[in-house]
């Protein structure tokens, strides 16, 4: 949710209020003896006070600082983790980047005699971690921490990045008291300023400050001094189903739309619209002109579409090439930063390395592909308002053959034609010709999580269950299923590990189909053996027939949700057990059946048990008709949840006869 802000940069009659940071090293009574938060009763840390400034510096290089001052009250050993700090600072390359300095950190506490003493951060325990080539981490963890402690720190950023003004996030996983941010913006740049969030400020105070900055040459303009405010701030809860959180956490978003050469005293744009992204990328050496270099990829590609008739071939040919020929080396992106033929000779590389390959092989085939840009599903969700080239951290190809296209990615072995990761299925993505203006495409699941459990068990006379556990794996369950066995050394290693983790069931023979035929289920067998009883001389058993993968838990947790509950695809599970009985044995009550609806179709619970002549049929059946389900049908998804656990607590009653 985007909400524009109005900028003012100038004011008549100015509303002034004396806005500050607050004083470091000072703490109240009150703090120390306080044993919860009030208004949330449940929370196991509270942020007192936080503020947070940010300017422009005057000078040559003109670097934006940041600096940032948090009080945080500790209630249990729960929250200890809000006592490790991380910082994350930026590389552009070697000569530009961030850098963090006067780091102070300071933690409070009481004693049993209820004094309270204060241990201050030992500067040699701040750690400088290199996290890839474009992410350093600025870590310490504050001293002494414990119980009804307070824990108070504050740090110096400069970065090089002026044109996007630091965002400031309001809400986090814990509650805050208080939260502010004051933005000191020159009168020479215009800024699109967005409140993202269901949560209102406060306040937001603005005064006009006179020739606050100057930019070199004795010039001097005025700044616009605005102050973001926001008081009783509720946690934010992450659920399982939902994309980046960030995508809803209230925070205070800066895009720098134009500034003014003072030296010219003409309006320079910044923010671009969709042409200018298009033209700039279709001309950027490590996007468009990788995409282009189709002759690159001719020699290559020959051996392995010889013979092949028409374009599908040719291009599943060419993706198994592909993604034969790399090995990911987990960085993200939607530049190849050392070219796509480097990177294929030395057969590991980026996702642009090889998604970028991958289409330029394809076209080199006359198969019409284009790059799709998109952010992955913990990167965000793009803004569609105000075009970001950085919004974008993937590339994918989209192969258009016949009256058909197929979204493809080669940075996974075990992805089939066709199917993309689900962390890519995210809102919409941008589709890139090289010939033509660049169009949006929704991001949805060509395929369904199906999964299908059958199991035909007998009884034995020594109270044991013996029988076949039958599983099929179909789309993004196949997909996860062999993702799970290949980090196995073998088969056998993955059956042992299965055969450990599941509860009174042995697995005494299995076999395994399918497993490198990706475009094909995968099939699971198993000859099992469930320790069931151990002394049939009573009269009545119980059995429970959900034997695997039982949910346990539900999901949804929350009074309300305001965003999406968001599965990525469709979900279809079913579950068939047909037990049978020795001769002396009977069924003698079964649970009631179970029927659950959502409206319009959007999903549904099914339990079924039928009696056999020598036993009972069991199933349930779970679907979830759509991949994202809007807020008002959060109840709906809870209730089905509590149903499955019920049912789950229910047990079928055996008796002799």
């Amino acid at each position: 949710m985007k909400k524009p802000l109005l900028l003012l940069l100038l004011f008549t009659a100015p509303f002034v209020l004396k806005a500050q940071d607050f004083p470091f090293g000072q703490y109240s009574l009150e703090e120390i003896n306080m044993q919860k938060y009030a208004k949330d009763t449940s929370a196991h840390a509270v942020v007192l006070k936080e503020f947070g400034k940010a300017w422009i510096s005057s000078g040559e290089h003109i670097p934006l600082v940041f600096e940032y001052h948090s009080k945080i009250k500790i209630f249990d050993n729960t929250a200890f983790a809000q006592g490790t700090i991380e910082i994350p600072i930026y590389k552009i390359d070697n000569n530009s980047y961030e850098e963090v300095s006067q780091i102070e950190a300071v933690t409070y506490y009481q004693d049993e005699s209820g004094a309270v003493h204060k241990t201050e951060l030992d500067p040699k325990q701040i750690f400088h971690v290199k996290e890839n080539r474009y992410w350093d981490i600025v870590k310490f963890t504050m001293p002494n921490l414990r119980k009804g402690s307070i824990i108070e720190y504050k740090y110096h950023l400069e970065t090089p990045l002026r044109f996007t003004f630091r965002t400031w996030h309001f809400q986090s996983t814990i509650p805050k008291i208080y939260s502010e941010y004051e933005a000191h913006l020159p009168a020479i740049y215009n800024y699109n300023v967005s409140l993202r969030g269901s949560l209102k400020l406060t306040k937001n105070p603005a005064e006009l400050e006179r020739e606050c900055f100057s930019p070199g040459g004795g010039i001097k303009c005025d700044c616009s001094k605005i102050n973001y405010i926001m008081a009783d701030i509720p946690a934010f809860i992450p659920e399982d189903y939902m994309t980046a959180p960030k995508n809803f956490m209230s925070a205070i978003y800066f895009e720098m739309s134009d500034y003014t050469d003072l030296n010219t005293g003409a309006k320079m744009r910044v923010t671009k619209d969709w042409k200018d992204v298009d033209y700039d990328m279709k001309h950027d050496e490590n996007f468009g002109n990788q995409v282009r270099r189709t002759g690159a990829m001719k020699d290559k590609i020959q051996d392995a579409i010889a013979g092949k008739k028409d374009d599908l071939a040719k291009a599943q040919a060419i993706y198994q090439l592909v993604q034969k020929n790399f090995k990911w080396n987990k960085f993200y992106g939607w530049g190849s930063d050392d070219g796509i033929k480097k990177a294929f000779e030395s057969h590991s590389g980026s996702v642009a390395d090889i998604n970028l390959s991958l289409i330029a092989a394809l076209n080199a085939a006359n198969i019409n592909t284009e790059a799709v840009l998109l952010s992955t599903r913990d990167h965000g969700v793009v803004n569609k308002l105000y075009p970001v080239e950085s919004d974008f951290n993937y590339v994918i190809a989209k192969a258009n053959i016949g009256d058909k296209s197929y979204l493809l990615d080669a940075t996974d072995p075990l992805l089939p034609f066709g199917l993309i990761p689900m962390d890519c299925i995210n809102d919409q993505g941008r589709v890139m010709n090289m010939d033509k203006p660049s169009y949006w495409i929704d991001l949805v699941a060509p395929a369904k999580k199906t999964r299908t459990y059958a199991f035909d068990l007998t009884l034995q006379d020594n109270g044991k269950i013996k029988g076949t556990m039958m599983n099929y794996s179909f789309g993004y369950e196949a997909l996860d299923k062999r993702r799970a066995i290949k980090k196995f050394n073998s088969v056998d290693e993955y059956v042992e590990n299965l055969d450990n983790k599941l509860k009174k069931i042995k697995i005494l023979k299995s076999e395994i189909i399918g497993l490198d035929s990706l475009d094909k289920p995968l099939s699971e067998k198993y000859e099992i053996e469930i320790d069931a009883y151990s002394d049939l001389n009573n009269s009545r058993f119980s059995f429970n027939p959900f034997i695997v993968d039982r949910v346990g838990e539900n999901p949804f947790k929350l009074q309300e949700r305001n965003y999406p509950v968001d599965r990525g695809a469709m979900y279809d599970d079913k579950f068939i057990l047909t037990l049978h009985l020795p001769k002396d044995f009977e069924v003698e009550t079964m649970p009631q059946n179970v029927a659950l609806s959502m409206p319009l179709s959007g999903g549904r619970f099914i339990v079924s048990y039928e009696k056999l002549e020598d036993g009972l049929t069991f199933s349930h059946s779970t679907q979830f008709n759509r991949s994202i389900y809007s807020p008002s049908e959060y109840p709906y998804l809870k209730e089905i949840f509590n149903k499955i656990i019920q049912a789950e607590n229910t047990e079928v009653i055996l008796k002799k006869k």
